[in-house]
């Protein structure tokens, strides 16, 4: 049984830095797909950024240049660091995984959103005051 525990959550000024942690339990895929995806108080979840197990990443238009994603394969933890916060990255932050790899190879979008990923976990809130 697959679980995700995310981690590393919590309140920055805006221009700050965080650092999200997920520690991933029970994956046996051999290709996989993991994520991350937000929710804000009253408006839809967001994808945030994902890595396929070959290393492929994608990023959401709002967090290229500022968020980076990376898995280290030996902890089985994917990490999310998080640059020059803005207010509006105030959300629920959640990881997800999903069997097989969901980054086009050829114009590095998603084929399939992280919020749609089968497994996720339970969330780490995020707060980034002005």
């Amino acid at each position: 049984q697959v679980q995700l525990v995310e981690s590393g959550g919590g309140s920055v000024q805006s221009g700050g830095s965080l650092k999200l942690s997920c520690v991933v339990s029970g994956n046996t895929f051999r290709n996989y797909c993991l994520g991350w995806f937000r929710q804000a108080p009253g408006k839809e979840r967001e994808g945030v950024a994902t890595i396929d197990s070959d290393g492929t990443t994608a990023y959401a238009d709002s967090v290229k240049g500022r968020f980076t994603i990376s898995h280290d394969n030996a902890k089985n933890t994917l990490y999310l660091e998080m640059t020059i916060m803005k207010p509006e990255d105030t959300a629920m932050y959640y990881c997800s995984l999903e069997q097989g790899w969901w980054v086009d190879k050829h114009n590095g979008r998603w084929d399939k959103r992280p919020e749609d990923f089968g497994d996720r976990g339970q969330g780490t809130q995020v707060t980034v005051s002005s």
